[in-house]
């Protein structure tokens, strides 16, 4: 069985696309609207090489992005917890931010960390492909850094429960 070859008066050619555009970008909102955040959105990418030059917000991520979201969130909760854990032993907290909302009580406080560390994994998840100027590290990559941070602050942490704190 042949197969026959693909139509070529129905399909356009690179070139044809480019003569329809009027060199005006027809997308007027460089932030996605709700509906395509909550339902399933459309930008996964950036799919022009100008695009590149400018800051470009997406409304579908990877599920390593994922991943890495829920791992530092949860890295905070399990720092907070091993926090208000050597404080009840007698230590005492060295962020004075924290230490501001410690004195509200350990709910505060967990909230607090909590709200703090989803705000700024907002931020950047926003600005992830952004390129800081006079440097190649994308604001993606500072997810892994943060993961790091809060590992070592984590061992830290269980050092002092486990060889310093009786």
């Amino acid at each position: 069985m042949a197969t026959s070859p693909p139509r070529t008066d129905t399909l356009e050619s690179p070139s044809d696309r480019d003569d329809k555009r009027c060199g005006q970008d027809r997308r007027t909102h460089k932030f996605p609207k709700l509906k395509y955040l909550l339902f399933s959105g459309r930008r996964a990418e950036v799919r022009r090489k100008e695009d590149l030059q400018h800051t470009f917000y997406f409304d579908r991520y990877s599920s390593h992005l994922f991943a890495a979201i829920v791992a530092i969130l949860l890295l905070s909760v399990l720092d907070a917890l091993l926090t208000l854990h050597l404080i009840g032993k007698g230590s005492t907290e060295m962020n004075p931010v924290m230490s501001f909302f410690l004195r509200f009580g350990p709910i505060v406080f967990m909230g607090a960390k909590y709200f703090l560390t989803c705000f700024g994994v907002v931020i950047l998840l926003l600005l992830r492909n952004v390129v800081r100027k006079r440097s190649i590290t994308h604001a993606q990559n500072l997810f892994s850094y943060i993961i790091g941070a809060f590992t070592t602050v984590i061992v830290w942490e269980l050092y002092l429960i486990f060889f310093v704190a009786c």
